[in-house]
């Protein structure tokens, strides 16, 4: 079969085993074609299409007689008419929605069918007067040759890749000029849930991490015995180094033990060592022992915007200096009902604490960790810490990504080992909401 505008039928030469029949062609339903030889300067009457009739030699026996609502054929020799065959002329308005134009050649004398290249079929007819263009296309003599309907607009999104890369320069921000509200005192964030595995961790390495990037001044004091915050932030917290164990039992100042976070300007971190695992019991006997990192902050030379406190996983004496020491609590809690269990014995010993060390203390911000949007239960479990703490609760949720478990092993926070992520965008919006909220709602100073 050759593609050259209609199909070659064996009908037509007569072959054995056949009827004699109709040609196929893919034009032959086209009304505006005439159907005449062209070397026939008289048109024929009108009457029905021509059908060629084969006869067993194969020869094709021409019928005279021509549609009754085709045209007259015009003279090929008089120059005053059109091209032979040539379709009636249409305004270029009932030509909008034609892709392709159309090339018609004349007709071949043995099928009588006329000859078309380029496109195989192109619906010609005129449509409606109310019938509106085609999206994609216009007027012929002011569209566009490049435009297609594959063609994205201006307000369709970006591709994957263009977006995370612009992500990614954002919360990078490189050239430092894009700056996050700085509060005009000092808030101390205690990051506490006695749950573990609720993400406290990685909450405080990736807010403080996001907030220092664009322009705040940052410490972070890992209260933890693991020291896992000393690992994402990749501060050394090997046994010998000064600690925060070395602050609270040997009243060492802060100063001495905070270390500056390699490649994150305006941040700085006190590490924990696995001497804190001791804390517990020797702050038994030292007088004031609820106190002591309260002191410590308190006596720091220097200014800090946020200072953000790794609470263990419990309501120890490491816990109680912590929220005595702060001024917010920042709950982490993992959308299942496990940290929704002991959410109201954790409230229980914050109204403790306010009630007998420390007045100003109060449960300022609420974050939703590991949000699974598959599962109904991550849904209920938002929908039940929204309508119990209101406005507390952070509008960005923190979804599962692995790209949040795999930066600490390299020694990073998520924010800089893959900064186009869904985690990190997140918590980049976590802590864009926290600095705003500081702007409005004033803290005492700390300095």
């Amino acid at each position: 079969m050759h593609d050259d505008g209609r199909y070659d039928d064996p009908r037509l030469t007569g072959a054995a085993g056949r009827p004699p029949g109709d040609p196929v062609s893919r034009e032959t339903s086209y009304q505006e074609w005439a159907v005449n030889d062209p070397r026939d300067a008289s048109p024929h009457p009108a009457g029905p299409t021509p059908r060629p009739d084969t006869s067993s030699t194969g020869a094709v026996r021409p019928v005279s007689s021509a549609p009754a609502n085709v045209p007259p054929v015009r003279d090929p020799h008089d120059p005053s008419d059109g091209p032979v065959n040539a379709p009636t002329p249409r305004p270029l308005a009932a030509r909008a929605n034609a892709a392709v134009p159309a090339r018609f050649e004349p007709q071949s004398p043995v099928s009588a069918v006329p000859h078309q290249t380029g496109a195989a079929a192109v619906e010609t007819t005129t449509p409606p007067a109310d019938t509106p263009p085609v999206a994609g296309y216009a007027d012929e003599a002011t569209a566009d040759p490049y435009v297609s309907r594959e063609t994205p607009t201006r307000e369709e999104d970006d591709p994957p890749l263009a977006m995370e890369a612009m992500r990614a320069v954002q919360i990078l921000n490189p050239s430092g000029e894009v700056s996050m509200p700085r509060p005009d005192r000092t808030r101390v964030m205690c990051v506490a849930n006695q749950k573990g595995g609720v993400g406290k961790t990685t909450t405080t390495v990736n807010l403080a991490v996001a907030l220092a990037l664009h322009g705040n001044r940052v410490l972070v004091v890992d209260l933890d015995p693991q020291g896992n915050a000393s690992t994402g932030l990749n501060v050394p917290h090997h046994t010998g180094v000064p600690d925060v164990y070395d602050c609270l039992i040997d009243s060492v100042p802060l100063a001495e033990v905070a270390q500056a976070v390699e490649g994150i300007p305006n941040l700085w971190c006190v590490p924990a060592t696995i001497d804190l695992a001791g804390a517990e019991i020797e702050l038994v006997s030292v007088v004031a022992r609820e106190s002591r990192l309260s002191r410590a902050i308190e006596a720091y030379p220097g200014h800090f915007d946020y200072v953000f406190i790794d609470c263990p996983p419990s309501l120890g004496l490491l816990t109680v200096n912590a929220l005595v020491a702060a001024q917010e609590v920042l709950i982490p809690i993992q959308c299942e009902y496990y940290a929704l269990e002991g959410l109201n014995q954790l409230i229980n010993n914050i109204n403790l604490v306010r009630q007998h060390l420390n007045p100003k203390l109060e449960v300022s911000t609420i974050l939703l960790t590991m949000y699974d949007r598959r599962t109904r239960l991550a849904d209920a479990v938002e929908q039940d810490v929204r309508n119990h703490f209101g406005d507390k609760v952070l509008q960005a949720v923190i979804p599962r990504n692995v790209r949040v478990s795999e930066a600490p092993s390299y020694g990073q926070s998520v924010m800089t080992y893959d900064p186009g992520s869904r985690g990190a965008t997140s918590y980049f919006e976590a802590a864009q909401e926290i600095a705003e909220r500081g702007v409005k709602e004033p803290v005492s100073r700390n300095a």
